[in-house]
This record gives C-alpha cells, sequence and structure tokens, in this order.
C-alpha cells in the first residue's frame, strides 16, 4: 500500500484544563467542595484565605469583579512597616479574669450546659458495647461471661438474638440450661427487650419491668402474650371478643403497647447523624423571595498580594517561573469558584421564580417542571443543571430541600393543565391524614377524591406514591386508637 500526506479540514469539542476545572467544581458538593478548596490552599502559595467579609472590602476582593486577580497582581506593598513599634507591653482588655473563669463556668457556658456539651462530645456507643458494659458489672463467672459475650455478639442490630439457644449451647460446648440462663440475666440489661428471640418475647420483657401498678398493664400484657397476631392483622373485632375486653378498654391497652419499641437496639445505634449544610438561602423581604448564597459555604479566597509582587516580568528563573504558574492556576481556580457560584445562584433563583406557588402555599402547589424549563430560562445546557442540581440544598422557609426536589413529572388534569407529581404526592398524604383512623381509605378511594379535585391517575400510580412515601396500605393504617 502507498503511503501518502493528506490535509482535512475539521472541528471538534476540545475541553481545556480550565473548563474541565470548572466543570469539577460544578457538581462538587459543598463538603466536597471544601475539601478540594483546601488541597488547593495546600498545594498553592499564591492562594490565600480572606478573612475579612466581602461587605467590608474594595471592589478587590468582590466576587463579582472580574479582575480580581489581575487587582491581586498589581497591588505591590509599598514598604514594610514596623508594625510592632505602637503595641505597647500591656494590651487593654475589656474583661477581668474572674468574669470568666471566677464562677468555675468555661466560656460562659450557662447553667446546665454541661449535659448537652457531653452529648454533643461524646462519641456514640453501639449496643454491643452498652451490653458488655453492664456485663461487667454482672458477678458472672467467667464460663458464664464467655457465654454472654457470644450471646451479645450473636445479636443483630435491633437487639434480637439470630441464634437458636440449642445451636450456641452446641458451639460452646455447654448446656442448654445454662446457655439459657445466662441469656435471662442479658435480657434484664438496658434497654429493655434486648436478647428476645423473637417480637412477643421483646414485647413481653418490657411489660415486665414496667411499674405494677401500671394502667392497663394486665390487659396489655394479655394482648401481647395471646393473641399479638391478631393485633397485626388489626382484627380488632375478634380481638375484642377474644380477651372479652371492651372497644374502650382494648383500645387503653392497644395504647399502652405501641409505647413499646420493637427494635430496642436501634435505640443505640453506632450511626452518627449527617447533617445538610445549605448552598442556597431563600427568604421573604418585603413582599419578594430572596435568593442568595449560602456565606458559611461560600469560599472566600484571594491572591496572595506579598507573593504575587514577587513575580518578575522580565524574570525566566525556575523560582519565577514557579510562581508564574501557580500564580496562574489561582486566577484559574478563582475564576471556576465565581463561575461555580454564579450558576449556582443563577439556577436558584429560577427555580424560585418557577416555584413560588411552592414557596407561598407549599407542596400542594407545586408546577410540575424539568432540567430543560431552567436550562432554557437561563441559557444553559441541561447538563449544566443536572451537575448543579446534584448534591446541593436550598434552605427555605418551608425546610431544607435537594434542588433536585423541585423538578418533577407532570400530569393531566380537566382543566387542561397539569399537576406535578410532587403536589399529587402531597395531596395523598394530605388525605390520608386526615381519613378516618377506624377506616383508612383505600387506593380506589384516594383514586376516587383526587377525580373529584380533577386529577386523574390511576390506582396504581397512586400506590406507587403512596409506598415511594413510606405509608402502609389501608389494611396496615387501620386503628382502633
Amino acid at each position: 500500500m502507498k503511503q501518502s500526506l493528506q490535509l482535512k479540514l475539521g472541528t471538534q469539542l476540545t475541553m481545556t484544563p480550565q473548563l474541565q476545572q470548572a466543570i469539577r467544581l460544578l457538581q462538587l458538593s459543598t463538603l466536597d467542595l471544601q475539601q478540594e478548596v483546601q488541597s488547593a490552599l495546600d498545594s498553592n502559595p499564591m492562594l490565600e484565605v480572606d478573612a475579612e467579609d466581602f461587605d467590608d472590602r474594595g471592589a478587590e476582593n468582590n466576587p463579582d469583579n472580574p479582575n480580581q486577580s489581575e487587582t491581586a497582581e498589581a497591588s505591590a506593598p509599598e514598604a514594610e512597616a514596623d508594625w510592632s513599634a505602637d503595641i505597647p507591653t500591656d494590651l487593654p482588655v475589656d474583661t477581668q479574669w474572674d468574669d470568666i473563669y471566677g464562677s468555675g463556668s468555661y466560656g460562659g457556658a450557662q447553667e446546665g450546659d454541661d449535659t448537652a456539651l457531653e452529648q454533643r462530645n461524646a462519641a456514640n456507643i453501639g449496643l454491643a458495647d452498652h451490653l458488655l458494659w453492664q456485663l461487667n458489672l454482672t458477678a458472672l463467672s467467667p464460663e458464664d461471661k464467655l457465654i454472654a459475650e457470644t450471646l451479645i455478639d450473636d445479636l443483630s442490630p435491633a437487639g434480637f438474638l439470630q441464634t437458636t439457644v440449642a445451636e450456641l449451647a452446641a458451639a460452646l460446648d455447654a448446656g442448654e440450661d445454662e446457655v439459657l440462663a445466662v441469656l435471662k440475666a442479658i435480657q434484664q440489661f438496658e434497654p429493655a427487650g434486648c436478647g428476645a428471640r423473637d417480637l412477643r418475647e421483646c414485647l413481653m420483657l418490657q411489660l415486665r419491668q414496667l411499674p405494677t401498678d401500671t394502667a392497663w398493664l394486665n390487659e396489655a400484657t394479655l394482648v401481647v402474650d395471646k393473641y399479638l397476631d391478631l393485633l397485626g392483622k388489626r382484627d380488632f373485632r375478634q380481638l375484642s371478643r377474644r380477651t372479652r375486653l371492651t372497644e374502650a378498654q382494648l383500645g387503653e391497652a392497644i395504647r399502652l403497647i405501641q409505647t413499646l419499641t420493637p427494635h430496642p437496639g436501634e435505640t443505640l445505634a453506632a450511626e452518627e447523624t449527617h447533617y445538610v449544610v445549605p448552598d442556597i438561602i431563600v427568604s421573604r423581604r418585603e413582599q419578594r423571595w430572596l435568593v442568595e448564597l449560602n456565606p458559611e459555604t461560600t469560599p472566600r479566597l484571594r491572591i496572595n498580594d506579598g507573593y504575587a509582587a514577587l513575580i518578575r516580568r522580565a524574570d525566566n528563573s525556575s523560582d519565577n517561573n514557579y510562581l508564574k504558574d501557580n500564580l496562574q492556576e489561582a486566577r484559574w481556580f478563582l475564576k471556576s469558584l465565581q463561575s461555580r457560584n454564579e450558576t449556582l445562584l443563577k439556577v436558584a433563583t429560577s427555580i424560585v421564580e418557577k416555584q413560588q406557588g411552592f414557596f407561598e402555599q407549599g407542596p400542594e402547589a407545586m408546577r410540575p417542571m424539568v432540567l430543560a424549563d431552567i436550562a432554557e430560562s437561563i441559557g444553559m445546557h441541561e447538563s449544566t443543571i443536572s451537575r448543579v442540581t446534584t448534591q446541593k440544598y436550598m434552605l427555605t422557609p418551608r425546610g431544607v430541600f435537594e434542588l433536585k426536589y423541585f423538578f418533577s413529572s407532570h400530569v393531566s388534569t380537566d382543566s387542561g393543565e397539569d399537576a406535578s407529581s410532587t403536589a399529587i404526592r402531597a395531596l395523598i398524604r394530605k388525605l390520608i391524614d386526615a381519613e378516618p383512623p377506624r377506616k383508612p381509605l383505600s387506593d380506589n378511594k384516594i383514586t376516587q377524591e383526587l377525580d373529584n379535585q380533577g386529577i386523574k391517575v390511576a390506582r396504581r400510580t397512586v400506590a406507587k406514591y403512596r409506598e415511594s412515601m413510606g405509608i402502609p396500605s389501608s389494611s396496615e393504617r387501620k386503628r382502633l386508637v
């Protein structure tokens, strides 16, 4: 085959490193962005944290000023002043030592704050650790303690024994009576109900630890011990007939049973609580909705003036080139952060404009909206809107919501307009909250109620929305009290 050279003209999309960085920062969550900013501060000497508020600084550090990096480079210090010459030996203070430490409190803490402080700083203790701590306080023989440790290790996160006593006795080479005796001791530990082998035993353990003079204790014990299956089926008529209790008496017994915990081990779950930090804050001011970035999550960075002044334009030394490269990277990083903030603010503002009914009336007034609606209104691509709304949260007077919460599909109505699936979910929940407890609404009945309001949805759609909200079926929602 003969080789030859040919010239071809064509166009292709090339992503520059600056564009790649801007896209990557755009899709980061608040926590990931803070880690990215910290990594940039650690690796680039040209970046530093701006400790002053943006409102108190001039246009140099205004995030809307596109010449921020240029201003930082051009502002060189006039001369190094002797800043320590005018500082006296003893600086004046506005408080006395006794004002802070004389009363025995720290940092001005109020009386009763010690408990809250311990709760905030204490490490989460799991169920096994809590039971082992109580085991060490009991007077058991070393052999029984070994059995107890095995039993505790076999408990599920909910607190139930997962292996039979016979199997554990065979594995420990001990008698079943001995293992059962140790299990009875563990069942006296807190939280009450741990070490049970089924739900009935779990509830019975909790009832036995209640004071003997507890109202309706005997009736509740009878229901749990003999007729727990009927209670689970919510067959109150059959339950009342078998227990020979009137409807009012049965209601009081069930009310006491509802105070028990079916999964006692979950009260000591070792999982940490994760808090959502909103990126956007929406507030009502002077009959208008104000949308702004959360200043606590917005990184405050700037170019280090001292290092920028060391750059000499005609110098090609390695040190000077190092400073130039870092200065350029710092400019790109600041510009990417500014672009991220501007895009996030644009998207959030457009969402608030299109969903004012939600902010004023609630989820029932949510309008159907897709990514293309926001992309068209602000002149951006749908992929950009998808990146902006992922893992970004908005603080509103109605709570904290992910930006993707405001996007939903539409369902046709009799009036010719479209209803949001989020609004339909809110209507379903409202109907269920107002239903009579003894005769809950079935999915067919909810479908009819929505049809009366002009919303055409199928019964399977209602069932799907109900299950997505974690609402049980009508038979499971039936209750006597």
